[in-house]
């Protein structure tokens, strides 16, 4: 866990869901406590929180947006709009001295080359010599180029003209914890003064929703709430969050709003024998200072075991503060989860208030929001916790 020297500001806020876009559009989903978006025929039995597009012309455009994959896209899209509520966008010079941490996966394939390869597969025994094949003619070096996760970041610096230092992340929910606590740990030394933080995931992919029901991740069924689901796993959405994040005095100095404070973050891994992520959250718990926290906003998966140790950590180290799983009605993003636990978190310190429960074993609470706990257990693997205050605290 970094030492805060600097109080860390969050002054942006980018949000881009099924549930549309925009802070404001995301806390008064989350106020209402309704899903929006939900398919579950595209890629049955698996339903998957579907994007609500936006005007992809007030972000990127069309010139630009030709060069993007979705997933890109999204995350461009969100971090146009984190840097404008910062109301840094267009600001060329500060823009330029501006560092940028993104949480990203690998490209997306070509499900059309993967399905006439596989389909071709099952008529030959001599599968080496036909990938061998397919890969020199239907792969062309450039496409190789089109899957780097750090395209995402070379987007963002692009189009909206972000060109401090960059640093991507691979590593599924770990990518975001890592990004979130490099941000905050470079702005708390003092080695930055402003961040563009965040990541996306495209949801709404063939393959991905093959490779994690092909590991047994994915729920299946009708959309259940987080809970609810029983561990049956994960109901994907595509999300994409960026947060601007600053020193007090860099914010003061500039006149920005505020709309929390990052107070501490602590990312953990390991392997994941019997009890040990919840002994990790644990620790990640115990390293924060947790004095009036008003509610935890988990990241839970809905995934067998993580999520009952998450819980159970929760429950031994913070027994009377309300949870939200926030899974519930935004899916799980994977590298996006843990940023985008953040700017809810945030979101809530700011209007002081907690929102309603998302699902029956929710506890309310009456009380304001002065300080939030986030959460979040990978999948397979990672672990992470932040402590999210009023802007003045």
């Amino acid at each position: 866990m970094s030492d805060t020297k600097q109080d860390v500001l969050i002054t942006g806020l980018g949000l881009l869901s099924s549930l549309g876009e925009g802070p404001e559009a995301h806390w008064s989903a989350f106020r209402a406590g309704k899903t929006q978006n939900i398919d579950e025929d595209t890629f049955a039995p698996y339903p998957v929180h579907a994007l609500m597009e936006p005007d992809w012309a007030q972000q990127i455009s069309r010139r630009d947006m030709r060069q993007m994959e979705p997933w890109q896209q999204i995350g461009t899209y969100a971090a146009g709009l984190a840097l404008d509520d910062a109301g840094v966008k267009g600001n060329e010079e500060l823009c330029g001295l501006m560092d940028m941490i993104v949480a990203a996966g690998g490209g997306e394939r070509d499900v059309e080359v993967d399905s006439s390869i596989m389909a071709e597969g099952r008529n030959t025994n001599d599968r080496d010599t036909l990938l061998a094949e397919r890969l020199s003619n239907d792969l062309r070096p450039t496409l190789f180029l089109a899957q780097l996760s750090n395209l995402l970041a070379g987007n963002i610096s692009i189009v909206h003209k972000v060109t401090g230092s960059s640093r991507t992340f691979m590593g599924e929910e770990g990518a975001g914890i890592s990004a979130i606590e490099t941000a905050h740990a470079r702005i708390a030394s003092g080695q930055s003064d402003i961040v563009l933080v965040g990541g996306a995931y495209n949801a709404q992919r063939e393959d991905m929703q093959l490779l994690f029901a092909l590991g047994g991740f994915l729920h299946e069924g009708a959309h259940a709430a987080v809970s609810e689901r029983k561990g049956s796993g994960m109901i994907l959405g595509s999300v994409g969050t960026f947060l601007v994040l600053e020193s007090r005095a860099h914010a003061e100095a500039r006149g920005a709003r505020a709309y929390a404070k990052l107070a501490a973050v602590s990312a953990m891994h390991g392997p994941r024998g019997e009890g040990m992520a919840e002994k990790r959250i644990s620790q990640g718990l115990d390293e924060i200072s947790k004095s009036d926290v008003s509610v935890i906003m988990s990241g839970s998966t809905g995934c067998k075991n993580i999520h009952e140790e998450e819980q159970a950590a929760l429950a031994a180290k913070m027994p009377q503060t309300a949870v939200r799983a926030y899974g519930t009605l935004l899916g799980h993003s994977v590298e996006c989860q843990f940023p985008t636990g953040v700017a809810l978190a945030a979101l809530s310190a700011f209007k002081n208030e907690v929102f309603s429960p998302l699902e029956a074993s929710e506890q309310p609470s009456q009380n304001g929001c002065t300080a939030a706990v986030v959460t979040t257990a990978g999948h397979w693997r990672g672990e992470g916790v932040a402590l999210v205050t009023a802007a003045d605290a």
